[in-house]
C-alpha cells in the first residue's frame, strides 16, 4: 500500500476510535452478535412474508443466506486475514500507546480480536446480509437501512479499536459482491425477483 494511504487509514482510524460518553458500552453491543436478534427475526419475517408463506421458496432462501453468510466469513477468516496477514490496529506497534480500546463486562483486559484484520469479518458477514435481504426484499428502503446498519456496525469495530477503516472497506465490498451473488442464485431457484407492489 502506498505511503499516503496507510496515513491516510491511520488518521480516519484514530478519528473513528476516539471515545465519547456511554460509547463504550453502546458499541460493545452494536459489534455483539445478540443484541440485533429482533432484527435478525424481523427479516426472517419479511422473507416469510416476502416467499409467499411457502416453505420450500422461504428453505432456499434462507439456504442461500447461511451460505452468504459462510461465504463471507470463511474467505474473510480463513483466506483474506492469513494472507494479507496486517495486523489489526489492536496489534499494531506504531498505536500501542495511542489507541483507545473496550474491556468488556466481566472481562480483565481490553478486547483485541485475534492478530490480523484486513478484511473484517463483521463488515463483510453484515454488508452480505444487509444486500442479500435489501436486494431480496425489494431494494429501496430496505436495502438501504440495511447498508447503514452494516455501517454502524463497521463503526463500531474501529471505535473497538481493532480494526482500520481500510478493513472496514474490504469488508463491505466482499460482503456486498458475495451477498449479490448469493442473490442472484436464490432467484433462479426460488423463482422470479420478489414483487413489492
Amino acid at each position: 500500500m502506498s505511503e499516503t494511504l496507510i496515513n491516510l487509514d491511520f488518521a480516519l482510524f484514530k478519528l473513528f476510535n476516539t471515545p465519547w460518553p456511554g460509547g463504550d458500552q453502546i458499541m460493545w453491543a452494536v459489534s455483539g452478535l445478540w443484541w440485533w436478534t429482533p432484527l435478525y427475526l424481523l427479516l426472517l419475517w419479511e422473507l416469510w412474508k416476502a416467499s409467499d408463506r411457502a416453505l420450500d421458496r422461504s428453505l432456499i432462501r434462507v439456504f442461500f443466506l447461511a451460505l452468504c453468510i459462510t461465504g463471507t466469513d470463511v474467505i474473510s477468516a480463513r483466506i483474506i486475514k492469513p494472507g494479507v496477514q496486517r495486523f489489526r490496529p489492536s496489534h499494531s506497534i506504531e498505536l500501542r500507546d495511542d489507541i483507545h480500546l473496550v474491556t468488556p463486562p466481566g472481562a480483565n483486559k481490553p478486547y483485541r480480536g485475534g492478530r490480523f484484520g484486513f478484511v473484517s469479518s463483521h463488515a463483510a458477514n453484515y454488508t452480505g446480509i444487509a444486500l442479500y435481504f435489501g436486494l431480496l426484499l425489494g431494494g429501496g428502503t430496505w436495502l438501504w437501512v440495511l447498508l447503514g446498519w452494516a455501517v454502524v456496525i463497521g463503526y463500531s469495530r474501529m471505535y473497538l479499536g481493532v480494526h482500520f477503516p481500510l478493513d472496514i472497506a474490504g469488508g463491505m465490498v466482499l460482503g456486498a459482491f458475495i451477498g449479490y451473488i448469493t442473490w442472484r442464485l436464490q432467484n433462479k431457484l426460488a423463482s422470479s425477483p420478489i414483487n413489492t407492489q
